[in-house]
């Protein structure tokens, strides 16, 4: 059974922060901006790149262009710190755009989270990085397979693995 984010409720503890980062990965692969803005508080603050929104209605009309845009969009987010009602994150997530040219955006998410377990404060810087189909790590239905192969160095089956030819990042040499 799938948890909803907002059933995990501050004070964190490593066990409960990392189940609220995993039900957030689980909710954004959705792609259901109806269901999604259910986890943030009415007048929840936002800054994603370099714009700020501010309350549900907002945020359900930035997610609706954002998968108007980035098409086939799959996520992977790892905790990286947490105190008692915020966590911070990192995250990875590859998508297309119409003219099927791949992308991996990635970077750091910070949260604030209310009594109830709702996020009221949001930032999140993210950078993209052009990448070529075969470079992709999130193919398959739940995307730890791909932070899976990076902890282990082995290859799921439905991963995509960088050729030699490229960097450690992923890109070409």
């Amino acid at each position: 059974m799938m948890t909803s984010p907002t059933d995990i409720k501050p004070p964190f503890t490593a066990e409960t922060a990392k189940a609220k980062v995993k039900a957030a990965e689980n909710a954004w692969n959705t792609r259901d901006p109806d269901r999604i803005a259910l986890a943030y508080t009415e007048d929840s603050e936002w800054r994603n790149r370099d714009k700020f929104l501010k309350g549900r209605d907002e945020i359900k009309t930035f997610l609706k262009r954002k998968w108007a845009k980035e098409l086939e969009y799959r996520l992977m987010k790892e905790l990286w710190a947490f105190t008692e009602n915020r966590i911070s994150v990192r995250f990875e997530y590859e998508w297309h755009n119409e003219q099927g040219q791949w992308f991996r955006s990635h970077g750091n998410e910070h949260w604030e989270f209310d009594e109830q377990g709702l996020m009221r404060r949001r930032d999140a810087s993210i950078n993209d990085v052009p990448i070529e189909e075969r470079q992709r790590r999130y193919r398959g239905t739940e995307p730890e397979d791909g932070r899976a192969h990076r902890q282990r160095g082995t290859v799921p089956r439905g991963i995509a693995v960088p050729s030699t030819n490229t960097t450690s990042k992923g890109e070409p040499k």
